[in-house]
């Protein structure tokens, strides 16, 4: 008889063995069993997973129920369990019950990444093992260009091996500890302050171990004069036309839900405009109005900061700005709560800058539920430079990519960094970070975007995270002022969701940047989206987008590169698009 692993170890500790994950664990419904099988209740499925000794409940979610949703298909209860992988398998081999993994959440907010050819190298031939390496100690000072220290900045040393980093203290010093095996094959130090400071980026620098290598960074209120003092608005205001629409246009009477890492309602700008919330992944009721990483607040800034005179200038200025907190340690669990509460409190329009690469027919069944109740969510494409992540690759959402513009941001800054193919004669470009690919439905400004950020200050960030909440409160004014939401589509349902993303693709004015799954229908024009057009011209202009937004949805129509802002010849590129006019 051969030895267990136990005898033949004897008193050696067990094997190494795949640790227990997570799982979303719901019985499935009856119209979509196989023939022959009954629906498990709910309650008894549970039972199962409680007395199962390899199985560890964590909790249990109850869909919610609203009026908008009686007689639409039910979303099922769901058990958030923890297990080891072989008895996830053996469950999921049970015709009655579904089971996926329930996967990390990330932001969409990109950040400097090494090019590690070294690290590729090991991936792909793991079995090779490098020396370990001598630390070495590399000082930094992060000062105003006043000469004041500065504390809290992220010092990043990115290296073809890894990325080294620390934070400065309160005298603005910081030590960075590199176990390399090459000290002078560092590809750039990027630094970015807690707020009110541009970033740095520095390619290839030369670092002294000796000294303190020293930078300096530059206040925004260079850029932005008076900050905070004065009242300054983003550059991506002003290039999607919210400049232009009355200043009694402000969003009163919509509900937005940031589903985020909450949001700072100490700041100035957000302690009167943030008023409810939920949080799902703290211990205290009101942890959704802290916001340790920033992310959240970030984006709430964008959507409905405080028109006080002061700051910053929010898109929908008097919209009931919510924060669901999933940030940080959320998962595919927390979005489906998270949108529960969205149902529950009649949310109209959801802001989710966050995703992961692994799809959930849980989450996806989730958001088409919203949406049958009238909630639309509008998502970030991704920051992965690749494919559109999930849930952004969903029919049933609205997804954003990011651009930016030249002369927005220093050249010693990593926004620069960021610009991927010939930029429009405008100064557009696609941010060379942003997903994309044919699920994306427009672009929005999401290079160098000022906002707010926890507790009283001000920050430049890039990301896809940036350029979905320009989207969302753009949706907001449309939802609370285009005349659509106030007779045919007032009706919380799937047609007005569907009405309102009609309307902001329509919206649109093409950008040809190198490639259509990098924008999308266009960059959204607010004047177009809110029906504001009045002259012949812009209404020609915005017929013309109508029609190419109701060809696009036909399939008659590819991408037009090369978009002019003649109406005239707008119109013979749509036509020799289908292919109803020959090519000269």
């Amino acid at each position: 008889m051969s030895d267990t692993p136990q005898e033949a170890h004897g008193d050696h500790a067990p094997e190494l063995r795949h640790r227990p994950r997570q799982y979303l664990v719901a019985p499935i419904p009856e119209h979509l069993l196989p023939a022959g099988f009954t629906p498990v209740e709910s309650d008894a499925l549970f039972s199962q997973l409680q007395q199962d000794p390899e199985v560890s409940v964590h909790g249990r979610i109850v869909p919610a129920r609203h009026p908008s949703l009686e007689g639409k298909p039910p979303f099922p209860e769901v058990a958030v369990v923890q297990m080891p992988p072989h008895r996830a398998a053996a469950l999921d081999r049970d015709p009655q019950v579904h089971i996926e993994p329930n996967h990390h959440l990330r932001v969409a907010c990109p950040y400097p990444t090494a090019c590690a050819p070294a690290v590729e190298a090991r991936r792909s031939n793991p079995g090779v093992q490098l020396p370990a390496a001598p630390p070495t100690q590399v000082p930094f000072m992060v000062s105003a260009s006043d000469g004041g220290p500065l504390a809290n900045a992220m010092v990043v040393v990115l290296t073809d091996e890894r990325n080294f980093q620390a934070t400065t203290g309160p005298d603005g010093r910081a030590v960075v500890t590199l176990t390399v095996h090459d000290p002078t094959m560092v590809n750039g130090v990027y630094v970015k302050p807690g707020g009110d400071y541009w970033e740095r980026w520095i390619p290839r620098p030369e670092l002294s171990t000796e000294s303190d290598n020293l930078v300096i960074l530059h206040p925004l209120s260079e850029t932005f004069p008076g900050l905070p003092e004065r009242q300054a608005s983003g550059w991506g205001l002003t290039a999607m036309g919210l400049d232009r629409i009355p200043p009694t246009y402000r969003g009163q009477g919509v509900k937005v839900a940031i589903i985020d890492s909450g949001a700072a309602t100490s700041h100035p700008e957000l302690r009167n405009r943030v008023t409810r919330g939920i949080d799902l992944v703290g211990d205290e009721e009101k942890q959704w109005s802290v916001d340790v990483v920033g992310h959240g607040t970030h984006c709430a800034g964008v959507i409905g900061a405080a028109d006080n005179g002061v700051g910053m200038l929010g898109i929908a200025v008097e919209a009931e700005l919510h924060a669901c907190r999933v940030f940080p340690g959320g998962r595919y669990s927390e979005i489906i709560q998270a949108l529960d509460y969205c149902i529950q409190n009649e949310i109209d329009v959801v802001n989710l800058s966050l995703g992961g690469d692994e799809p959930s027919a849980l989450v996806a069944q989730k958001i088409e539920q919203a949406r049958q109740a009238g909630i639309a969510c509008i998502v970030a494409a991704g920051n992965s430079g690749g494919p559109v992540g999930f849930p952004a690759r969903l029919p049933s959402v609205l997804t954003v990519a990011a651009i930016g513009r030249l002369g927005q941001f220093p050249s010693d800054t990593y926004h620069a960094t960021q610009v991927w193919g010939q930029p429009s004669a405008q100064g557009y470009f696609s941010a060379a970070f942003s997903s994309h690919g044919p699920e994306v439905d427009v672009c929005a400004p999401g290079v160098a975007i000022l906002s707010t950020v926890p507790d009283h200050s001000y920050a430049v960030w890039d990301g896809t995270s940036m350029a979905t909440p320009h989207i969302t409160g753009l949706a907001a004014l449309v939802l609370a002022h285009h005349p659509d939401f106030r007779n045919g589509y007032g009706v919380r349902d799937a047609h007005r969701v569907d009405r309102l993303f009609q309307l902001l693709r329509a919206s649109c004015t093409p950008l040809d940047l190198g490639d259509p799954g990098r924008t999308g229908a266009g960059l959204p024009d607010a004047m177009r989206a809110l029906g504001l057009m009045t002259s012949p011209e812009a209404a020609a202009t915005a017929e013309l987008a109508q029609l190419r937004e109701a060809m696009r949805m036909a399939g008659l129509l590819p991408a037009v590169p090369g978009a002019t802002a003649d109406p005239i010849e707008q119109l013979r590129q749509l036509l020799r698009a289908a292919g109803l006019l020959p090519t000269p």
